[in-house]
């Protein structure tokens, strides 16, 4: 009888919000399999991360925030455009921070060794470390790619795939476009390399050739996915899971109330959204519906006036409520949508920011929902509610997605991948058995 050791694995990831608890979701079932492991992260996580087994380590130099609270998250909102959010978090954050990433990292590595650090996709310090210290590393996303494919629509545009050259010039120019935003940090990037004795590199995305393989945690039947797929690129569905601190969930309405129900969840992460969520709770004000309202601690109570049919509280189980719900309208947060899709419910979706521009352009392509600017009026949210209440092919098609993103949950492999990564000597051998060739 052959007896496996446990392995030691290292997650490393920050406080971006929805990316917490998909993260913990697959520590727990690590940790359940008897694995050691450790959660590198922000102090505001540790309470979640001590609740899958794992044991926590905070970050020392690298921007640590204490509690998960409006007061203590970044202020991407105040950008002028989404595209100056994404440039300015790769410039200040993610490469100006590259280096007290990379030390924590290091400093972590040589107090325990790890059989596979398993870093979330953005942070470029710890792939940077763990290059310096030649540490087997693996990226997890918990959305789609925030890196540019060719011929693909990048992070950040909210573009739809191609279908004439002039949209293939369009895609063309806006990858080139997203390559120099992320660019701008590159010179924090490799003073940061050079500090550690690492060859400075010609772009920010070099980076990312430090991990053996990149795991993508979305659905291949909702995202829009590059062809060929690069074999070191592997999706392993959404990752889903309600945060730590939901509320349990007990219906105020009387069973008896057959009314849909609404569920309206935008950002746990502050995104100046207030105004925006009045005028959808006044919206549904005239509609013969039930309203939920989830604030998700980003926004306070006092901010927002419920109607006569609205409910609002600070957070609720989306696994659960959207068991009863009928339609959802969300800002387009991918945990929020993908839950969504699990439950076969068609959504609204009124982007703010980050890649909520590109989710909705992946729903109203499948026909699944509508989607509105977040600038819009109460009666133009109001006509879309309507629509998506009374026209079945909104149903129709949420239900056709979610049944294809509900077989990609069921089958995913994420938790055998990362065993047999972790246990593989060769990480092209691991690759080349999988799908495709080795990695170029």
């Amino acid at each position: 009888m052959t007896i496996t050791r446990p392995l030691r694995l290292l997650f490393t990831t920050i406080d971006g919000g929805g990316n917490v608890a998909p993260v913990m979701g697959v520590v727990a079932q690590l940790t359940q399999r008897g694995h050691s492991v450790r959660v590198m992260s922000e102090t505001a996580n540790q309470a979640e991360a001590a609740a899958t087994g794992a044991r926590f380590a905070p970050w020392r130099r690298a921007p640590n925030r204490p509690i998960r609270a409006r007061e203590t998250d970044p202020a991407d909102w105040a950008a002028p455009t989404p595209l100056h959010g994404i440039q300015d978090m790769f410039e200040k954050f993610l490469c100006g921070c590259a280096l007290p990433y990379a030390q924590d990292v290091m400093d972590e590595l040589r107090r325990e060794r790890a059989d596979l650090v398993i870093n979330f996709d953005m942070l470029l310090g710890v792939m940077t470390g763990c290059e310096a210290l030649s540490q087997r590393l693996a990226l997890l996303s918990t959305m789609s790619s925030m890196f540019p494919f060719p011929d693909t629509p990048p992070f950040g545009f909210a573009l739809l795939p191609a279908r004439t050259a002039a949209e293939s010039v369009a895609i063309a120019k806006a990858n080139e476009t997203l390559i120099a935003m992320y660019d701008a940090g590159l010179p924090a990037l490799n003073a940061a390399r050079l500090t550690l004795g690492l060859a400075p590199l010609a772009h920010t995305l070099d980076q990312l050739n430090a991990a053996s393989v990149r795991w993508l945690g979305t659905a291949r039947a909702f995202d829009f996915v590059p062809e060929p797929v690069p074999s070191y690129v592997r999706y392993v569905g959404p990752l889903i899971r309600d945060p730590l601190d939901a509320a349990p969930w007990v219906s105020p309405w009387s069973a008896s109330d057959a009314r849909p129900l609404v569920l309206v969840s935008f950002s746990t992460g502050f995104q100046n959204h207030a105004a925006c969520l009045q005028r959808v709770i006044d919206a549904c004000a005239g509609l013969p519906v039930r309203v939920l309202v989830t604030l998700g601690g980003s926004i306070w109570p006092h901010e927002v006036q419920p109607a006569e049919n609205t409910v609002v509280v600070t957070s609720a189980p989306h696994t659960v409520v959207m068991r009863e719900a009928t339609i959802v309208v969300t800002h387009g947060g991918h945990g929020t949508v993908m839950t969504a899709l699990m439950n076969r419910l068609p959504l609204l979706v009124i982007p703010h920011g980050r890649d909520q521009g590109d989710n909705s352009m992946r729903v109203t392509e499948r026909g699944a929902g509508l989607s509105l600017p977040n600038t819009a009026k109460s009666e133009e949210f109001a006509a879309a509610l309507l629509r998506l209440l009374k026209e079945p092919s909104f149903v129709e098609a949420a239900r056709r997605l979610g049944d294809a993103v509900a077989a990609e949950v069921a089958s995913s492999q994420i938790v055998e991948e990362i065993e047999s990564l972790a246990r593989c000597a060769d990480a092209r051998v691991w690759l080349t058995d999988r799908d495709a060739g080795p990695r170029a």
